[in-house]
């Protein structure tokens, strides 16, 4: 399965492309698109880059999920409302390519990476680079686009494991109820 990681700026956002074969996990690409060469106050074209961009990544890696990070209020309402803009041009990029989107909190990913909900970008990129055996660190956008992408490949996996024991406990019932099933 290939996963896309995204974390989402209205400046910079960071790309992840991780390949998953059972608990195996395998670098493709990341990086990051930006918009700090449009004006300030050009919302929509920042949001038409980071749409574009997406796409873009999309159609190059052709994952088959994506995740994004959820995004929480910040001190500044303007600044949550601009990335929550931003976060929905990169949603809206994934289902226009037909992706499954899962979401993670930033908390739940550093959780999955590095083992703490209050780890430091440093250590996400550390834990990135050892997991995915990099040769040197990735940038904190793509890291944490890295880390979104490697939290999904782990909670699939425990969702998949859930449904077939939801699966299995549903059949032993139905076997107990003299196979009839409700």
């Amino acid at each position: 399965m290939r996963i896309l990681g995204i974390d989402p700026g209205l400046q910079t956002t960071g790309f992840g492309v991780v390949d998953v074969d059972g608990h195996q996990l395998a670098y493709v690409a990341s990086g990051t698109i930006r918009t700090t060469q449009l004006a300030l106050g050009d919302l929509p074209g920042r949001l038409k880059v980071l749409f574009d961009g997406i796409g873009e990544v999309v159609a190059r890696y052709q994952p088959d999920v994506a995740t994004v990070e959820i995004v929480f209020v910040n001190v500044n309402p303007q600044s949550t409302l601009l990335l929550g803009q931003a976060r929905g041009a990169a949603i809206t990029a994934l289902v226009a390519g037909n992706l499954p989107v899962a979401e993670y909190t930033a908390l739940q990913m550093k959780k999955a990476v590095v083992g703490h909900g209050r780890a430091a970008k440093s250590q996400v990129q550390e834990m990135v680079r050892r997991l995915l055996n990099l040769p040197g660190l990735p940038g904190t956008d793509a890291a944490d686009a890295l880390g979104m992408a490697i939290t999904h490949a782990h909670a699939g996996a425990a969702m998949a494991r859930l449904g077939e024991a939801a699966t299995l406990n549903r059949r032993q019932h139905a076997m107990y109820k003299g196979g009839r099933s409700y």
